[in-house]
């Protein structure tokens, strides 16, 4: 399997999108997340479909099931790799996406529980009583069950997702950073070696390649990391 870092391009418009990607010679596996794409819509997935890159779009839907199946009747119009729902929406809701990607080949993972999210804050937040690793678990196998491609995770329990949902099962997994840089608002952080070894089929980097000085060297090092060439 090509290791292919997913970038995520959290920019605020097309314009920074543009100068981002003008440092990059090669097709590039990108994110679009909700401040971008409520920014500029469609039209932004199909300057970057010209460009020749993959994409995933990452909107998080989460809604009653009749929606969510209108919403991804639309998105999958667009041609994008990979899009995703809140696996807290529940199984109806999870089916009703699929059923709406019908026909593409748009594949859907759901997330399970944010990076940014520590055990004690689903404890207290969320009310869920039992452990941050069973709660993630229990969402992976609803979406398998959903028939799902794979779900959003941390690389802490990407491993234990295989082993429960099957290695072909997609564990995108946010949060990583280099070992010498910041991580942010990110809790449940990992390197791309770590990611590598714990089973996580793609990781997404943002800031560490898009806030660097040389986003082209960030983004060769943490591949080359990430694909085990480091």
């Amino acid at each position: 399997m090509v290791r292919k870092v997913i970038i995520a391009l959290d920019f605020a418009s097309k314009q920074e999108v543009e100068n981002f990607l003008s440092n990059f010679s090669e097709p590039l596996f990108v994110k679009v997340g909700m401040e971008l794409y409520y920014q500029e819509g469609p039209e932004l997935l199909r300057y970057l479909k010209s460009l020749g890159h993959q994409i995933f779009l990452d909107l998080k839907l989460h809604d009653i099931p009749n929606t969510v199946e209108a919403a991804m009747r639309g998105l999958a119009k667009l041609g994008v790799d990979l899009v995703n729902v809140h696996a807290a929406g529940g199984y109806a809701m999870m089916e009703a996406a699929k059923r709406g990607l019908a026909g593409s080949d748009t594949k859907l993972i759901a997330v399970t529980q944010l990076t940014s999210t520590s055990e004690e804050q689903m404890h207290h937040d969320q009310l869920i009583e039992v452990s941050l690793e069973e709660s993630v678990l229990h969402y992976a196998k609803l979406a398998k069950l959903a028939d799902l491609d794979g779900v959003v995770c941390s690389v802490h329990e990407a491993k234990a997702i295989g082993e429960v949902c099957g290695e072909d099962f997609l564990r995108v997994t946010p949060g990583i950073r280099p070992a010498d840089v910041s991580s942010d608002d990110q809790i449940r952080v990992a390197t791309p070696r770590q990611a590598r070894e714990q089973g996580s089929t793609h990781i997404v980097v943002g800031r560490a390649i898009t806030k660097s000085e040389n986003p082209v060297t960030s983004y060769q090092q943490i591949s080359q990391e990430w694909s085990g060439e480091a």
